[in-house]
Formats: C-alpha cells, sequence, structure tokens
C-alpha cells in the first residue's frame, strides 16, 4: 500500500478491547497518529511501515490491559514521545525497528507489564519517560545499537537477561557514551542498580555491562561491576560457600582488586612484628641458626612457600605468642589460597 496513514489528532472508540484493528498492514510510507486519542488499544501486530509510526502526544487507553500491540512490527522507526501515554501494555515483542524507537517524556502506565520488549532489535533506543513505568519493563534477549536513560526511566523491577547493546548514554551526556569524556562519579552506582532492578541472579545483565566499561576504557568500572557480580552471586550459594565468598571478598575482593591482599599481608606483618619483638624466643638448637629477627620471623610465618630460616630455628616458651605463631602460619595459607583462587577466577571469568 503506497501513501501515509493519517490518524493525527483524532479521536478513536472501540467497540470491543480494541480501537484500531491494522494487523499485517504493509505500508510504504507512514502512520501518522500525533495527538490520537483512542478508547481501546491500537493493534498493528506484524505490519511493515517502511516510513515509520509516529504518535507524538497519543493516549492510548486500553479495556482490557494492551495499549499498543505491535510484536513482530517491521518499521524504520518508532516515536512514542511529547506526552505520549499508554493507558495498558505496550508488546513490541520480536519488533524489528531499524532507527530510532523513542519513549522521551512518555506516560508507560501498564497494568502489571508496561513494556514488553522480548527478542526485540532496536537501532536507537531513547528510554527517558517522563516518570518511571508504572508496571515492569520486559527487555530480555532484546538487542540496540545504543541506548539512552535517565533518572526517571526505570520501574522497580526489569527483565534485563540477554538483553545486549553497543552503548549507552545517560540523559543528554555524551560522556557516559564512550567518546573519551569523563563520566560522572555515581554512574557506575546507579548502573547497578539498575542491573539489581533484575530478579534473581543473572550473571549476563553484570557481564553486558563490564563488557561495555572495557569497550569504552574503563577496565577499573568493568571491575567493580563484576565485583557485583560475584556478591550477589554469592546470595545464592550454600552458607558454607557464602562464607568462602566473604573470605575471597575481604581478602582479594574475587581477584578483582588484589591490592587487597598487600594491605592485609602488611597489617599482619606489622602486627606480628610489634608482637614478637617484645618477647624472647628458645633456640631449637643452641649455637645454630641465625639470630632471631622479629621481621624476618614474621614474614617466615606469613609466606608458607619457601624458608627464611626462622620459623624453624626458634620456638616459644610463652603460650600466647605461641598461639599467634600458629595464626599467623593459618591467615598466610588461608591468605595465599584466596589470592590464587581469585586471581584464578578473575582471569576465567572476566
Amino acid at each position: 500500500m503506497a501513501g501515509n496513514l493519517l490518524v493525527s489528532d483524532a479521536e478513536i472508540s472501540g467497540t470491543d478491547e480494541w480501537a484500531v484493528l491494522a494487523g499485517g498492514l504493509v505500508l510504504e510510507g507512514s502512520v501518522f497518529g500525533q495527538r490520537l486519542v483512542t478508547r481501546g488499544g491500537f493493534r498493528v501486530p506484524g505490519a511493515q511501515l517502511l516510513s515509520g509510526l509516529f504518535l507524538q502526544g497519543a493516549r492510548l487507553g486500553s479495556t482490557r490491559g494492551v495499549a499498543l500491540a505491535a510484536g513482530s512490527v517491521a518499521a524504520s522507526c518508532v516515536e512514542c514521545s511529547q506526552g505520549f501515554t499508554a493507558e495498558g501494555e505496550i508488546r513490541l515483542r520480536s519488533a524489528r525497528i531499524e532507527g530510532l524507537l523513542t519513549f522521551e517524556d512518555a506516560y508507560l502506565n501498564g497494568h502489571g507489564t508496561a513494556l514488553d520488549g522480548v527478542s526485540m532489535s532496536v537501532g536507537d533506543l531513547d528510554h527517558r519517560p517522563a516518570a518511571p513505568p508504572s508496571g515492569l519493563v520486559d527487555l530480555r534477549s532484546a538487542q540496540a545499537t545504543w541506548f539512552r536513560d535517565g533518572e526517571r526511566s526505570w520501574p522497580e523491577k526489569v527483565l534485563l537477561d540477554g538483553f545486549t547493546y553497543g552503548s549507552i548514554r545517560s540523559g543528554g551526556s555524551s560522556a557516559a557514551a564512550g567518546d573519551g569524556g569523563t563520566r560522572p562519579s555515581h554512574e557506575v552506582a546507579r548502573r547497578l542498580d539498575w542491573v539489581r532492578r533484575n530478579p534473581g541472579y543473572a550473571p549476563q545483565p553484570y557481564e553486558q555491562l563490564a563488557a561495555w566499561y572495557r569497550k569504552v576504557g574503563h577496565d577499573d568500572d568493568a571491575r567493580r561491576v563484576l565485583l557485583a557480580k560475584q556478591r550477589h552471586r554469592r546470595l545464592t550459594l550454600s552458607p558454607p560457600a557464602r562464607v568462602w565468598g566473604h573470605l575471597l571478598d575481604v581478602t582479594v575482593g574475587y581477584g578483582y582488586r588484589p591490592w587487597m591482599a598487600g594491605v592485609w599481608l602488611l597489617a599482619l606483618t606489622l602486627l606480628g612484628t610489634l608482637a614478637f619483638s617484645t618477647h624472647t624466643p628458645s633456640r631449637v638448637k643452641e649455637d645454630e641458626g641465625s639470630p632471631f629477627q622479629p621481621f624476618i620471623y614474621t614474614l617466615d610465618l606469613l609466606v608458607p612457600i619457601g624458608d627464611l630460616g626462622q620459623r624453624s630455628g626458634w620456638y616459644w616458651s610463652d603460650s600466647g605468642v605461641q598461639w599467634l605463631a600458629y595464626l599467623l602460619i593459618a591467615f598466610g595459607w588461608v591468605l595465599t589460597t584466596a589470592i590464587v583462587a581469585g586471581v584464578t577466577r578473575a582471569l576465567q571469568k572476566s
């Protein structure tokens, strides 16, 4: 069908669930529905709209829960912006939109689900509604070349497992899009809050976000995201595994913060050196071995690999000091094991 379909500034009342039915429509032009008001849903599943669907300022009402049914639609662009209001669900499941899909300054008042975008493919997704959607947003297995959101973009529940994107933009800032600019200091925290809105634990949203941070050269932020992923995963483990996870976290940050091992080593070395310097040990064999050196002795206890000649050459008659030596040996093994396990995990899963 050639030409355009014009329903702008119209009011259409449906007799049943739908006010507009155009499923399977093939149109070389555009559908213009600016400021359209419907009492019933707008139904165009499977339509091919070669020049786009324009619903700026439209108000789509639904009597049975679906305001816009556009599953499997193929369009050059879909514009639901400038005060666009949907009183019901927007269904874009498996839609193919080559260019822009925008909800800028829109109101998405779904009943249970506000936006169903499962498996849709979009060139550019602008999800900056005027207020957070009143229902969940489902983006599972959706694809976008880039997407833009803002502080009010997301409801409490967002399904993100399988959602992939090439770039992110926040509000009107291009710095977050990876153009070499400096992102706001709170940006990573806001992104992690967004990922955690996905119910339960799903690794893919964390890995996708970390991959994007690496792509734009923010490796520290990528490691922060992957650390958050491990902490979220820990909640799903058995009690013994959670204990081990906490240990990996506080010692080496699951391998994403290896410098923490140096902090622990320094603190324990200072503790042992100070404690052992106030006491006098006994030689294992008289007149053999090097003189007692508290600092070297502490390192010999903490480092399980190798022998500096102090641990095997001296012993303590004071049971309290001897127990401290045992504890440092145990901490040394735990710290070494945590470093190896954490770094190995980071290399395998990062």
